[in-house]
Parts: structure tokens; C-alpha cells; sequence
């Protein structure tokens, strides 16, 4: 999240997109509530009529798959009333704080653009990608700007001419909303762009889980940078996370591409230390024209954090002379994918012999369980660390399968649960808080800390021994001295990091991290979590709210990454003399008689604009490298704006241009065989339910739970089931080109069908909570999502595919 859950209280708009939030995040909802007991509107966006949707006040319900239309609609409206009506916008904000202004290389071109047919300039057929050199600004370094926005190359004129074809009869024919349905959410969520208003976007993984997820999230940018609606408060895009610390995790480096803190992986293309650090950091542009003056540019800073996190694994054998152990790290190939679309294709390709899996279950979690349970058997170990036995753990006597002929040796560690060990999670909103044990994990389970440890004890002993062994030292020489017993809080210190020559923790990452070996940090993300010994700032719990105006900042409650700041790009909350846009919605405000800034912790240091010298005026959007909130991309790898893509699989073919699916997305050629509408006529999309989590085995080992959700169960609209002659509590089978799998149907009015391009379309709703291992057994619904990802994530479709339904 941009912002975090309390927040949501502030918005005057709240529009739920690719999420439900009501049932999936029920307590987080209370906040929305209290925003439209203020008299926020509420707009729920999605396939299905939701908990969420029964709270809102306005309802639309789309195909899923389209929300690029859906938003591009909406951006299209935006920029015609803006025009019109710029009295009902905060202009300063589009002109000064988002690249509307920036002019681009006059070479860029647009799918719509005459020979472009869907693409768009600089893409390579053969090679399935881009060369983004003409994404770039006219001139790199200082690029120039039309305040004036007139400029036929300037951002604001571009997304005008991208966005012109978006109109509402279009958007209504992808995405099966009807026009007038889609004015009233695009008339009512716009109205949060006047500076004294405020608008967010939820979204979960209804958003991401497409072939073009990254750009789903893109559109919502742009529009929320129109709307000058990012780093302020009740604002913001806002991802509701699935458990309780993903954000946690990904910030530890759980994604493939990552380093802690979200520092790039090493490729084997950087040629030394020096190339890494240069292409990781890039280099900062600073707009010429605008109100600011300079880009903080929040990487120029990555020789500090690398280079710390180097001395926190490596210590005294980490310096300048060897490039502080750079060279023991592993290098990834560049261009290849490691995501876990890819790797499940390596390992069914025989090309991966042995794996871990750890809190995961690719068995049932994943897409195309078929393929993926296929692929674990040319596996030659596995190792699974879990609270019970799950699916991954057992797919070598699933059903249908002769144990005899799986050769794949399982390893079982029993691990704790989460309240039977110590540690932090990390929430949606990246507070940071610490949880005690309550109880000793059974038998012989044991916290994942202490079973990683442990191994990584006797892996050392084996290396040690092992004189032949393959950059043995990178294992050898790293700095593990917990001994046999690991405590969580030691490796909170180590996150946070040191000063090495002064012998403390570190107490800021701003302040205290150097490039030159002195100090060291683990993540520097969460650098000023532990300021002091005995100072774990994400322990704290003071309920007081001591915010300006009480805007439910909670500055005392956890600690919030990074610096404890917890709305990011909050100096774009404040006009250029640092005073808010909203007066009634302070974040933060310049405190001119005190020369320092008052609320959240200010964004990049250094005075207001109208305040600051010249050279040391500073553009709000510090994480990117011109200052500005990025409305053009330039480095995605298929495409600078959101384009109109359909799903791998589709009823339709695509109305905005002759490109049917994202030209740059994932497609695994592993057991991945895929459907057309005249097998396979309905659209099947994927989610949860309340009373089961995840794969089900947190919750399908619990008897209670299972006595109020006992099966497998399918939604599907009452004009289908009429069609097909089903009564609630049939059993049907549900198929795709990858499989097929029963459930219960319950035949309701949350489904509904839609006119797509003139067409009478179904979709179906199908859970994936279920699996052969537990006290309650059913299929799971990922025996059915194909295995194609997102172009820039790889993330799955797992939200949009073609099914048959029958009954069984």
C-alpha cells in the first residue's frame, strides 16, 4: 500500500476493484465504513455481485479481465472534463507533481497509431519484446516540459491520444457494463480529484492475476495521478494483501528478482561490481520548467544499501579489495525467468533435480495443479516444510497415481504455526509488528527460523569439509553465528544494521549507512526499526493518535517502513509553500516559524518548494528518478501505457486493435494445452471464500470449519443454470483444456449474464481451497487455470479463462 487500512477512513471515494474486501478483509472494511459514515461513496467493480458490492452505492458489474478498458474509460472521461472543467482539478498537482508535463521522444509511437496494430514502437515479433528507447524523454538528463500541456509530445497530449479511443461505447462492448452505468462511476469517483477531496483504490489479486496484472495497476496510477489523489490522504492505491505478511515477505526478498528491500538480483551480464551497481541505481533526471529543482531519487543510494547488506552476510571478510564479497553471490542469466510459472516448467522439463517448499503448495496452489503434480515427480528429492501434510507433500499418492512409479524422495519438517513462535509480520500498510509465541508448537515441530538455522549449520559443516565444492566460499565465509539457538530479535538487529566503527545500531538509513564498508544492514528497509538495544520499535503499541487534526496516523503503534513513515509521496500532500492542499486532511505541514516540517515523517527531507534554495527544491515522487508520478512509463516490459489486451483465453476477439493477447506475457509450453470458446463457452474466474484459506489446509484440517463449508462448491448466475437444467446442490463437472474437476453448484443471483460485443456471456465463479490431502477432500480449481503469466511478473491468469459446465 501507498497508504495503509486506517487511512481509508479519510477517502471521500472509495472505489473496491479486483477485490472483496467486505469478506476477504473484513476487519480492515470497518475503516470504509467509518469513511462512508462520513459520507464517502463507495463503488464496487467486479464480475460477481460481492459482500463488498452489497455495501456499496454504486455497483457495475464487468467482465473480469477488462479492467483496462474499464479504467481507460474512465482516464478518457477524466481528461475531456479536466479540459473543460480544470476549476474541478488540482492542476498544480498534474502539472508539477506527475510527468503530464515531460516531453517525449518524438519518436514514441501508440497502439492505435497508424501501422501499429496494438503495439506499441520498438517491438520485436521474433523476440516477443521491446526496445524501449523511444519510451524514453526527449532528453534524458533535463527533460524539457510544457507547463501548458499542449505540446503534441508532452505525456498530458499522449495519454489523450492513447486514451480518445477508449470511448464509452467501446468500454461498454469489452467489458459488458452498460454506458450508463459506466458514467455514473467514472462522474462520481471523478469528483474526488478536486483538491479538497480525496479518492482510493483497493485492489487484491482480482487486479493482478492476469497477463497484464502490472498493467492493471498502471491504469489505476494514472488515473489516481489525474485525480492528484497519490501521497495524500484518504488516497493512494491500495493492494489487500492475501496473509498476514506477504508485504513482509516480498520486502525479504521472497520474488526471484529481488535482493532484501527490493535491490535487483545480480545478472551474469554485469561485468563486475561496479557495472551491477550502475545498472541497479540508474540515473536521476531533473525536469526543466516545473516548480521543483531537484530529483532525490531514492536509488543513488544503492551503493549504501548493497554494500551493507554484503557486510551483514558476509561481515570482516566483506571489503573494498574483493568488492565486499560481490562475487560469491550467484548471477542469475539475464533474460531468463526464475518466477514460479518457469520454475514448475523446469522442473517437469527435468531440468531442476531437487526443491524446497516452504509454507507453499504448488500441488494446489498454483496454476494448472495438473501439470504442476506431473512435474514434482521428476523431481529426485523434495523437501516440504509445513504444519500439516498437504498436497505437495502427498502428490505422490494422490489419486489416479501408482506410488510405485514416483521415484521422488519427500522430506517432511514438521514447522510452527504462527502463534507458536516469535517474530514480526508486516502488513498491507508495511507496519511492522512484532508477535510473541503463545504456545509451544507439537511434537516435533519446530519455528521455520530454527529448522533454516540448523540446516544452514550442517550445509556449512559440509562445505567445510568438501574442499572440491563449487564457490564453497560464498557459503563458508558467511557471517552465521547465532549457534545452535536463533533468536527473532537478533535478526531484527541484523535488518536494521549497524555502525560498524561506532559499535551501534544503526539509526537510519538516511543518516547512518555508508558505501565504504563501515556499516552494515540486512534490509535497509527496515533501517530505525532498532534504533537502540532494547528499542524493537515494531513492539510498541501506544493507541494514541497524535497526527495533525487526528488523522489516524498512529505514529506510536509498530513501526512502518521506511523511517516510520506512513504514507508514501507524502510531500505531494502539500502545495509548493508546504501547506496542505487540504486543510481539514493535514499529513504533513511546514511549520515556517520553526523552520521544520509537523505529522508524518516528510518524504525526502529538505524545505517546501517556495522555501528551499535554488538547486534543493524538491520534486515529491522521490522513488522515481525524475520526481514525478510516472503517467508514462518507460521501463515495463510491454508498453509505457496500458493497452487493451484480452486473456489468453477469450470469448471475443479484441476490439481495439488486430493484437488478440499481451505480445510480451508469459506462455509455458509445459502440459499447458488451451481452450476456445466453441469447447469451452463460459468465462471462469477464480477467488475465496471466508471459511477456507489458501489450499485449504489451515483451515480443511479444522472440523468446525468444515462442518459449515464442507465441499467444493461452484457459483453460477440462474440464467446458466436454467439453460443447463441445474438446481442448487447438483453436482457438476467443470472443465478447461487442462482439466476437470466436480463440485456443488450453488446457483445464485451474484452472477449475472453480460452483453460482451453484442454477445450473451456467462461467467462462473470457481473456488480453490480444496485438494486430496485433509479432513475435507474436493478438487481444487487450479486443476483448471492455465499456466501463462503476467509480462512482467509472471504472475498467473488465474482470474479469467474458458470453461464448460454440465452437469454431472
Amino acid at each position: 500500500m501507498t497508504n495503509h487500512w486506517i487511512d481509508f477512513r479519510n477517502a471521500d471515494r472509495i472505489m473496491i476493484i479486483g477485490s472483496n474486501a467486505a469478506e476477504n478483509h473484513p476487519v480492515g472494511f470497518k475503516w470504509i465504513t467509518e469513511a462512508m459514515a462520513r459520507g464517502a461513496k463507495l463503488i464496487s467493480v467486479d464480475p460477481r455481485f460481492t459482500k463488498s458490492s452489497s455495501k456499496a452505492h454504486i455497483y457495475a458489474r464487468i467482465r473480469t479481465g477488462t479492467d483496462i478498458a474499464f479504467i481507460g474509460g474512465m482516464i478518457s472521461w477524466v481528461i475531456q472534463d479536466m479540459e473543460k472543467n480544470p476549476g474541478n482539478y488540482n492542476m498544480d498537482y498534474v502539472k508539477n507533481y506527475t510527468n503530464a508535463a515531460l516531453i517525449v521522444n518524438s519518436g514514441a509511437k501508440l497502439p492505435g497509431d497508424i501501422g501499429q496494430n496494438g503495439v506499441f514502437s520498438g517491438f520485436n515479433p521474433e523476440k516477443k519484446s521491446y526496445d524501449k528507447a523511444t519510451w524514453q524523454y526527449g532528453d534524458t538528463t533535463t527533460p524539457a516540459t510544457d507547463p501548458t500541456l499542449q505540446d503534441p509530445n508532452c505525456v498530458f497530449q499522449l495519454l489523450k491520444k492513447h486514451y480518445s479511443r477508449y470511448t464509452l461505447e467501446t468500454v461498454s462492448k469489452i467489458t459488458g457494463c452498460p454506458k450508463d452505468k459506466l458514467e455514473e462511476v467514472y462522474k462520481t469517483y471523478a469528483e474526488c480529484g478536486a483538491k479538497d477531496k480525496a479518492g482510493t483504490i483497493l485492489y487484491a489479486m482480482g487486479t493482478t492475476q492476469h497477463t497484464y496484472g502490472t498493467q492493471n495497476v498502471r491504469a489505476y496510477s494514472i488515473l489516481q495521478s489525474l485525480l492528484g489523489n497519490m501521497g495524500i490522504p484518504g488516497g493512494g492505491i491500495n493492494a489487500l494483501r492475501g496473509t498476514s505478511n506477504v508485504q513482509g515477505s516480498t520486502d525479504q526478498a521472497l520474488l526471484w528478482q529481488y535482493l532484501p528491500g527490493y535491490l535487483p538480483v545480480p545478472l551474469d551480464s554485469d561485468a563486475d561490481f561496479a557495472a551491477f551497481k550502475k545498472r541497479a541505481q540508474g540515473a536521476a533526471a531533473t525536469p526543466k520548467g516545473l516548480a521543483w529543482d531537484k530529483s532525490v531519487w531514492w536509488t543513488g543510494n544503492y551503493d549504501k544499501y548493497i554494500v551493507s547488506l554484503l557486510k551483514a552476510w558476509y561481515g570482516d571478510t566483506a571489503t573494498a579489495t574483493n568488492n565486499f564479497c560481490f562475487d560469491y553471490l550467484p548471477k542469475a542469466k539475464a533474460g531468463v525467468n526464475y518466477s514460479h510459472i518457469a520454475m514448475m516448467d523446469a522442473i517437469g522439463r527435468g531440468t531442476i533435480e531437487g526443491l524446497w517448499v516452504w509454507g507453499q503448495n504448488p500441488a494446489a496452489g498454483g496454476p494448472n495443479s495438473n501439470g504442476a503434480r506431473e512435474a514434482l515427480g521428476k523431481l529426485k528429492w523434495l523437501v516440504v516444510a509445513d504444519l500439516w501434510l498437504n498436497e505437495t507433500a502427498e502428490f505422490w499418492k494422490r489419486p489416479g497415481v501408482n506410488p510405485a512409479d514416483i521415484q521422488t524422495e519427500v522430506i517432511i519438517l514438521p514447522v510452527a504455526g504462527s502463534y507458536e513462535k516469535e517474530g514480526s509480520v508486516s502488513n498491507s500498510g508495511r507496519w511492522v509488528q512484532w508477535r510473541y509465541k503463545a504456545v509451544d508448537p507439537p511434537g516435533e515441530a519446530m519455528p521455520d527460523l530454527e529448522v533454516m538455522n540448523l540446516v544452514m549449520l550442517k550445509l556449512r559443516k559440509l562445505y567445510e569439509t568438501d574442499t572440491a565444492a563449487p564457490n564453497r566460499e560464498a557459503i563458508t565465509k558467511l557471517t552465521w553465528d547465532y549457534g545452535e539457538e536463533v533468536h527473532s530479535d537478533d535478526i531484527a538487529k541484523e535488518m536494521n544494521g549497524y555502525d560498524l566503527a561506532a559499535k551501534k545500531l544503526a539509526t537510519s538509513f538516511i543518516a547512518t549507512l555508508k558505501n565504504d564498508g563501515t556499516t552494515s544492514c540486512g534490509n535497509w528497509l527496515h533501517c530505525a526499526q532498532y534504533p537502540e538495544e532494547g528499542k524493537n520499535l515494531a513492539k510498541r503499541r501506544d493507541p494514541v493518535d497524535v497526527s495533525l487534526n487526528k488523522i489516524g496516523l498512529h505514529s506510536n503503534w509498530s513501526w512502518c517502513w521506511p523511517v516510520n513513515r506512513r504514507i508514501i509521496y507524502n510531500r505531494a500532500a502539500v502545495n509548493f509553500d508546504g501547506n496542505p492542499w487540504d486543510a481539514k486532511r493535514p499529513l504533513v505541514q511546514w511549520d515556517a516559524a520553526n523552520k521544520k516540517w509537523l505529522g508524518d515523517i516528510i518524504d525526502g527531507g529538505g524545505d517546501p518548494i517556495n522555501v528551499a534554495a535554488v538547486g534543493d527544491k524538491r520534486g515529491p515522487f522521490i522513488m522515481k528518478n525524475d520526481g514525478v508520478a510516472n503517467m508514462w512509463g518507460r521501463a515495463l516490459a510491454d508498453g509505457p501505457l496500458p493497452e487493451v489486451y484480452e486473456p489468453w483465453e477469450s470469448p471475443i476477439s479484441n476490439l481495439m486493435s488486430g493484437q488478440q493477447v499481451n505480445p510480451c506475457a508469459y506462455i509455458s509450453t509445459f502440459m499447458n494445452e488451451r481452450g476456445t470458446v466453441d469447447k469451452y463457452p463460459y468465462v471462469a474466474t477464480t477467488y475465496r471464500c471466508t471459511e477456507h484459506w489458501q489450499t485449504g489446509i489451515m483451515t480443511r484440517n479444522l472440523p468446525w470449519l468444515n462442518e459449515i463449508v464442507p465441499n467444493m462448491y461452484a457459483e453460477i448466475g440462474e440464467d446458466l443454470a436454467s439453460e443447463l437444467g441445474i438446481q442448487k446442490g447438483d453436482k457438476v463437472k467443470i472443465s478447461s483444456a487442462r482439466g476437470e474437476i466436480e463440485a456443488v453448484a450453488v446457483v445464485t443471483k451474484r452472477f449475472q449474464a453480460i452483453q460482451v460485443n453484442g454477445k450473451t456471456t456467462h461467467q462462473v465463479g470457481i473456488l480453490w481451497h480444496w485438494g486430496y490431502s485433509g479432513l475435507s477432500k474436493g478438487d481444487s480449481g487450479n486443476i483448471l487455470t492455465p499456466n501463462v503469466g503476467d509480462a512482467n511478473t509472471t504472475i498467473p491468469e488465474s482470474k479469467t479463462f474458458l470453461c464448460n459446465v454440465e452437469k454431472a
